[in-house]
């Protein structure tokens, strides 16, 4: 039962679970977290990557990405895509399922919250001040960092020693932490498309009380970026010999 491909796509539901769970429990009304703030949000994410390496890893996901823009930055530096597709493909369906789980759990919370725009916040990424060109170089510097330093952390040539085996997801999720604290603040920082796209086509399908549109306008900015910055990263990687 366990494999690469069923691993990828539950460690993303699990990460949508709880993802866009502390965004609903911050952003929807009369929820007891209602309020609470950016700090939250970016704690709460953090611990969901946690929770997702782990359960992808439970699955038989050994890679753990998550995220199409790591599986793409992995597969520039080992120059093998053989994993990019079935894993890009599983991501998404995991981070859609997540997000319509979000949706069902708080239910009585959406008919209850009326501004349309909190309620699309919950699903997926939207710029603080909306600017094109700025927004691409955020989810692309933010993503960015992600690899790099991500790869830094499982690099023979950093960790030589060892010290630090067996501590990979709790060193990446301190990373999500970081980058949602600093560079999050713009756009929301998607760094992975599933994270994003999903939840967007969740929105869009399911029957959310007063929903507004799906802001398809925005949504290439969240995909585009974070290839972007994971391809640069990952060649960086590849010419370090990482």
């Amino acid at each position: 039962m366990r494999s690469p491909v069923l691993g990828e796509f539950m460690g993303t539901f699990i990460l949508i679970v709880l993802g866009n769970g502390v965004n609903a429990a911050v952003l929807l009304k009369r929820s007891k977290a209602e309020n609470s703030g950016w700090m939250v949000i970016a704690t709460g994410w953090a611990f969901a990557v946690l929770c997702g390496i782990f359960t992808s890893l439970l699955f038989g996901g050994a890679d753990a990405h998550l995220n199409p823009a790591i599986t793409l930055a992995f597969a520039i530096s080992n120059h093998d895509f053989s994993k990019l597709l079935p894993f890009a493909a599983a991501q998404l369906a995991g981070a859609i399922l997540g997000a319509a789980t979000v949706w069902l759990f708080y239910l009585p919370h959406w008919a209850i919250t009326e501004d349309g725009e909190t309620k699309r916040g919950v699903f997926c990424t939207a710029p603080a001040v909306l600017n094109y060109p700025a927004n691409l170089f955020s989810e692309f510097m933010a993503t960015f960092v992600l690899v790099l330093v991500a790869g830094a952390m499982g690099s023979r040539l950093v960790l030589s020693s060892g010290a630090a085996n067996g501590m990979g997801p709790l060193l990446v999720s301190c990373l999500i932490w970081g980058i949602g604290l600093s560079l999050g603040g713009t756009t929301g920082y998607a760094i992975n498309p599933a994270r994003d796209l999903g939840p967007r086509i969740a929105h869009a399908l399911l029957p959310i009380a007063g929903k507004i549109g799906s802001n398809w306008s925005y949504a290439w900015v969240p995909i585009l970026g974070p290839l972007l910055g994971a391809s640069a990263a990952g060649l960086i990687l590849r010419l370090l010999g990482a």
